[in-house]
């Protein structure tokens, strides 16, 4: 056998291969980065702050390891840390990167690397912006930038009950880059999870969903979530009651408001269900991310709510 292949490669959560690379595999890689590349990626280097390239970059896409291209951090999560260098509140995915205690300066620091080829990407601190507190410091030299083709990135917006089951089954779906819970539809700027239950700020438990309409479309979506919650209950889904656990539907181009109404109109036609839908359609307004312990609170708790899979073959 090949001692440098993988005859079990280790799936990311996002269904990337992140099996750790051997010498043999990372050695033509490293070969062809820059100095400045090597001097971080492979000596723990770190460049000059407010020098690296994509400090100030704004568009749209993801930022990948420099030396494996593994996907590492989205723009959607980049924020202006003011530090000097790239700095993000959230990883792509979780499993893409390894921490490691780092002392080398004297003081205990987190090190963050590329989990499959172990290029060291820079540091983590527990100083950055809700909803998970955490500042990702990266060495722009440590990455590469892929852009998003406008056309495979489309987003839209379901409320149904508890944002956790709606989360988690949009995650499964072929063609869904990315879900993420939180808040949306209320009268109140920056809400938290304590003040959207009172019930008083108008938001609801919503999710945000990005996929690639080549792979899934708009109507797909709409399919699934009638399927994993009941769009007849009003203002609560199950024992969960109050207004921020509405059924609802947020826009964002008119074509996504018109296919919204048919399919309701249509489903309110079937015999499918017993009463009427009460599911709003409206045009999405800003959306506040919820606390990092909601997000993908299912995968960490194993507790389950809602219906059955959506996505299965039959439906």
């Amino acid at each position: 056998m090949n001692p440098d292949s993988a005859p079990n490669p280790l799936i990311s959560g996002t269904g990337h291969d992140i099996t750790p690379l051997t010498q043999g595999q990372k050695a033509p890689l490293v070969a062809k980065l820059t100095p400045a590349q090597v001097h971080v990626t492979q000596k723990a280097g770190t460049e000059r702050p407010f020098c690296g390239t994509l400090l100030d970059n704004k568009r749209d896409g993801a930022y990948h390891c420099i030396v494996c291209d593994l996907p590492l951090f989205a723009s959607m999560n980049k924020f202006d840390s003011g530090t000097g260098w790239p700095s993000f509140y959230q990883s792509f995915d979780p499993q893409h990167i390894t921490r490691t205690a780092d002392n080398s300066l004297g003081a205990l620091r987190t090190e963050i690397s590329c989990a499959r080829c172990d290029a060291h990407l820079g540091h983590v601190f527990p100083d950055g912006p809700p909803p998970t507190g955490e500042r990702h410091c990266l060495n722009s030299e440590a990455l590469t930038f892929v852009d998003t083709d406008p056309s495979e990135r489309a987003t839209a917006y379901f409320a149904g009950g508890c944002f956790w089951g709606i989360e988690h089954y949009f995650q499964q779906g072929p063609g869904v880059i990315d879900a993420q819970s939180g808040y949306m539809n209320g009268s109140l700027d920056n809400p938290d999870y304590r003040a959207v239950c009172t019930g008083n700020t108008g938001h609801a438990e919503a999710v945000r969903v990005i996929y690639n309409p080549s792979i899934v479309s708009y109507e797909r979506l709409l399919q699934a979530f009638f399927d994993m919650h009941d769009p007849t209950q009003i203002n609560r889904q199950g024992p969960d009651r109050g207004t921020q656990y509405r059924s609802g539907i947020y826009t964002v181009t008119d074509e996504q408001t018109a296919a919204a109404k048919a399919f309701i109109a249509t489903l309110n036609a079937s015999d499918q269900l017993d009463r009427p839908i009460a599911t709003e359609v409206k045009p999405a307004e800003e959306f506040f991310i919820a606390e990092e312990y909601h997000q993908d609170y299912i995968d960490k708790t194993g507790r389950v709510c809602h219906v059955a899979d959506p996505w299965t073959d039959n439906k």
